[in-house]
């Protein structure tokens, strides 16, 4: 297909009316979006219309309950399966530092493949020093730090429930 000047002044037209490259595409047909694209860069058209969107309705937020008859209705069980435990909370950093018994404490230079190699303290200070408790075998910690450090991962529906939803800015074209 070659471009004519009857097609492109079509396309002159249905850019400045705001049509996207896949509309004006299919309307002029035996073209791609990516050959409109090309053209419309080729020409200069920069300046556009008002774009077309399809407008969707949102529900309405927050959801209200609706009112229910006098049925009752229960849960199904998938939807109790959906339902998740209560995560566990990782100890505190506090506790970890109770479990530091002053009898085990290790400077760096004590430390080795036997010893907890958790740090307590702020390594500026004084008193910063390695829990130094007997290390949980092929770990670097103690059973009771090996428990903060390594968390068990997520499964995949969890993480895209907590996953943060990307909002982008409202750009003007133009």
């Amino acid at each position: 297909m070659s471009w004519t000047d009857e097609r492109v002044e079509q396309l002159k037209q249905m850019w400045m009316d705001g049509l996207s490259a896949s509309q004006i595409a299919a309307r002029l047909g035996g073209v791609t979006r990516n050959a409109v694209i090309g053209k419309v860069h080729r020409l200069g058209l920069s300046g556009r219309g008002a774009p077309t969107r399809v407008t969707r309705r949102r529900p309405a937020s927050p959801r209200t309950a609706r009112a229910t008859t006098t049925s009752t209705t229960t849960a199904t069980p998938r939807r109790e399966a959906a339902k998740k435990p209560a995560p566990v909370p990782a100890p505190e950093p506090e506790e970890a530092e109770l479990l530091s018994d002053p009898a085990t404490q290790a400077n760096l230079l004590e430390l080795n493949e036997q010893t907890c190699k958790w740090p307590i303290g702020d390594p500026g200070d004084e008193n910063f020093h390695f829990c130094g408790r007997r290390s949980a075998p092929g770990l670097p910690y103690c059973a009771a730090h090996a428990k903060m450090a390594y968390q068990p991962l997520p499964s995949r529906r969890e993480r895209k429930d907590k996953a943060p939803q990307r909002q982008f800015p409202n750009r003007m074209i133009g």
